[in-house]
């Protein structure tokens, strides 16, 4: 185990700017080293019949790529991200209405969930939607040699035998969805979640920091 990695993981270099879109609520974008997205917020709205629900708002996400249309890995990336923020969603204050989050890849160089989750993340902080915790997504790659990487880029996940993506609340620092492909241990899981709870306090600090200097250019 590394312990130099587990006491203070290293993430690439963070960078955010919110409410940059004039057409949705809601908006951000946010880069990870070289991986970067774009996310949109719209509503709460009116919502379609068939997709009302009568206690709470439905929230519906949808991944656009780079080119192309959406496939099945943008579908599972979807999942992973309406999971992570029904779970922190206060929806039951906007009961038979539409909530739809636009993710647009703009640049993948690895880490894509966890810079989609970041970015969504901040997307419904800037439409105010009511939350009961912020989350930070956090993605570890474990390498040939057993080594954990926090925020692989795309050449260390190709090389990687096992790849995670966290979803971390800010309250609790609870593991509120994971992503996981490859073959790993239970007792490397468990280091990778370590790693990832720890690696969130940079990333919520980091949430902190950009809200504050947002703020206090306009008061």
């Amino acid at each position: 185990v590394d312990l130099k990695q587990l006491c203070c993981p290293t993430l690439r270099e963070f960078g955010c700017e919110q409410n940059l879109l004039s057409r949705p609520d809601g908006s951000s974008s946010f880069v990870q080293g070289d991986t970067s997205v774009l996310a949109g917020v719209y509503g709460p709205a009116e919502v379609k019949v068939s997709k009302e629900i009568y206690d709470r708002a439905t929230l519906e996400v949808v991944m656009q790529p780079k080119v192309g249309l959406p496939g099945v890995r943008e579908r599972a990336r979807e999942q992973c991200v309406r999971e992570t923020c029904e779970a922190s969603l206060l929806s039951t204050l906007h009961p038979r209405s539409s909530l739809t989050l636009v993710l647009q890849v703009v640049h993948d160089d690895g880490s894509l969930l966890s810079c989609f989750l970041n970015s969504a993340c901040m997307a419904l902080m800037d439409a105010g939607l009511p939350m009961s915790c912020l989350f930070a997504g956090v993605t570890c790659a474990i390498d040939t040699d057993g080594q954990v990487i926090t925020d692989p880029n795309a050449a260390q996940e190709k090389e990687s035998r096992a790849l995670m993506t966290f979803a971390i609340d800010s309250t609790e620092r609870r593991v509120m969805m994971s992503s996981t492909r490859g073959s790993f241990t239970v007792h490397e899981l468990q280091q990778c979640i370590a790693v990832s709870q720890k690696a969130s306090d940079k990333i919520f600090q980091f949430y902190r920091d950009s809200v504050r200097r947002r703020y206090s250019k306009t008061l």
